[in-house]
Formats: C-alpha cells, structure tokens, sequence
C-alpha cells in the first residue's frame, strides 16, 4: 500500500495569503499617493525657481531690464545663443509633473523694452513686472498646493490649489 503526500497549499492557506497582501497594499497606497504629491509639488516649485532664475538672466541680458510674460519668449533663443529656460517649459501654459506652469504679466507692469528691441525679438514685449504660476491638474490628486512668483522672487503658496492672482494677496510666502 502506497502512502500518499501532501504537497502544496489549500485553498485556505492561498486565501489568507491573498488577504494579507490585500491589507498591506490598503495601507500603503495612501502613502503612495501623498508621496507621489508631494513630489509633484516640489517639481512645481522648481519650475517657478526656474521662471526666476531665467527671467533675471532675461532681463540682465536681452531686455534691458524688462521681464518675459510668456514661457515662450523665455524659450526663444537669441541669435548664436541659448534658450533662457529649459524645453519642457517652452510652451505657455505648460503641463509638467501634474501642474499647469504659466507665465503672464504681473500686476501693473508696465512696458520696458518692445518686443522688437528684446536680444531674441519675442512676440510680447518686456514688462517692468511677471506673473509666474504652477497650479495642480486635479486638486487633492496631482497636488494640493498652487504656487506664483513674480520679479522680486519670492514663492507664494496656496494650501487651496487655487490659482494665485498677481499680486499674491491672498497667498502665504513659502518658507
């Protein structure tokens, strides 16, 4: 008589592994998701850091001391030279990274050089102020907070995902 082994799992051993993973995985998504947020949001504060830096060096070298109110024109290389601001920020507004990234005019900014004078001839001319802005897609899921910047170079922030409004009035500076 031959004695037959076992080898293998039962259904309910395959069960309860399957239910394990489950609690594991409900627990570590939400984690996920904030750290993936989180990580766009810092992506958003570098492209607004990145308008600054390439609309100071815009404004030194190419416009007489105006700013860029599009990304465009902060794309549009000079003759013999480069772009001001990196490809991925070369259309105005941008999606990078689950924010929209735009460019604007800032809050009673006035005319400084036209656009024909500026080193790159950019289809806007260069104004005395800038607006810049990264504001989620979708609030809550590709982040939480908005963030703007204009000439002086500080960053703004909205814990509301909202678009700030030139003038950062109802903003709070980012520490």
């Amino acid at each position: 008589m031959k004695i037959r082994t076992a080898k293998g799992f039962t259904l309910i051993e395959l069960l309860i592994v399957v239910a394990i993973i489950g609690i594991i995985a409900a627990i570590a998504v939400p984690g996920l998701l904030r750290a993936r947020m989180s990580g766009n949001e810092a992506s958003a504060i570098g492209s607004v850091r990145a308008i600054n830096s390439s609309n100071a060096t815009y404004a030194s070298s190419c416009a007489g001391g105006g700013y860029a109110t599009s990304l465009v024109a902060l794309a549009l290389a000079p003759s013999g030279g480069t772009s001001f601001i990196s490809p991925d920020l070369g259309a105005d507004p941008t999606v990078k990274s689950g924010y929209t990234v735009a460019a604007a005019g800032g809050l009673g900014a006035t005319t400084i050089t036209l656009a024909a004078a500026t080193c790159n001839v950019a289809a806007t001319p260069a104004l005395s102020d800038y607006h810049a802005t990264a504001t989620p897609v979708t609030v809550g899921g590709t982040g939480q907070r908005s963030f703007a910047s204009g000439s002086r170079g500080t960053i703004y922030f909205l814990n509301t995902g909202l678009l700030i409004a030139p003038g950062m009035a109802t903003a709070s500076v980012l520490q």
